[in-house]
Formats: structure tokens, sequence, C-alpha cells
């Protein structure tokens, strides 16, 4: 069964690793609360410019085609393995939304572009950008119960 590209990663991702990515993201909101505008802006922009979990795979999976094809030629045909390989590994990513490199990225901290997209969401909160949304108060104190709004 083909898994929802929205929520693939986070459901093969072990279930710890998933919490500390999310504790991490909540530390970093709790450093912001009191922030200015200027540091919030700053803090989104950062994340715009910060990889998540399929750009990571992709530029790996690049990396592995390119090599393979490289000592394939240069030294030895069974080296065009790797890249087949490689391959398999992408479409069983694109399939179940997991592969072995997956698991060391994921531990390393990469977040997908939903996690990504919950603390930038947050950050704007944080900012008033949405002060058209009535948000309680509780999910203004707490970055946790701001993170639980925002998943919802």
């Amino acid at each position: 069964m083909i898994t929802p590209t929205t929520t693939r990663v986070e459901n093969s991702t072990d279930a710890n690793i998933n919490q500390r990515i999310r504790d991490r993201t909540e530390d970093r909101l709790v450093q912001f609360t009191n922030a200015n505008p200027h540091e919030l802006t700053r803090r989104l922009v950062e994340l715009d410019q910060e990889w998540d979990i399929e750009r990571a795979l992709e530029f790996n999976f690049s990396g592995v085609v390119l090599a393979g094809i490289a000592l394939g030629t240069l030294s030895n045909r069974r080296w065009y393995l790797m890249p087949a390989l490689a391959a398999c590994f992408m479409m069983q990513h694109v399939l179940e939304g997991w592969c072995p490199p997956l698991s060391l990225l994921r531990r390393l901290g990469f977040r997908t572009a939903a996690e990504i997209d919950r603390e930038r969401v947050a950050i704007k909160i944080l900012r008033g950008n949405f002060a058209c949304v009535d948000v309680p108060e509780t999910a203004r104190e707490s970055t946790s119960s701001l993170l639980s709004a925002i998943e919802q």
C-alpha cells in the first residue's frame, strides 16, 4: 500500500526519534517566545534555508548514483550495481516512506517539510502574523500546546 506523502516519513521513523525532533523544535520555540520581530524574521529565513529530509535523500541518492557510474566507468563494472541499489532504495522510499539512509538522516535531525512548516507557523504566530485568528492564550504560553494546536 502506498503511504500518504505528508506522513510517510514520520510514520516510518521510530517514535523516540520523532519525539526527539519535536523536543528540539519546542526548545527552539522556547528561545523565541520573547524574541523581537527582527529575530523572529531571521529565524523564518533560516527555516527557508533548512534542508528537509526529502532534499537530503535526493542529494544522497544523486551522490551515490554519480559515484557508482564514475567507479563503474573508471574501475570495475561491478560498481554499476551501486546506482541500481540506490534506485531500489529510492523507489522503496517513494512507495513506503522508508529506506536505509532515512534512519540515519532522521537521527541526525533532518526534519520533514511538515515539521519545518509547523515551526514556521509557530514563529509566525509568535510574531503576530495571525492576529485576526483567535489563538488561545494557553497555546501562546506553552510551545508544546502551540505545536499541538498547529498539528490539528
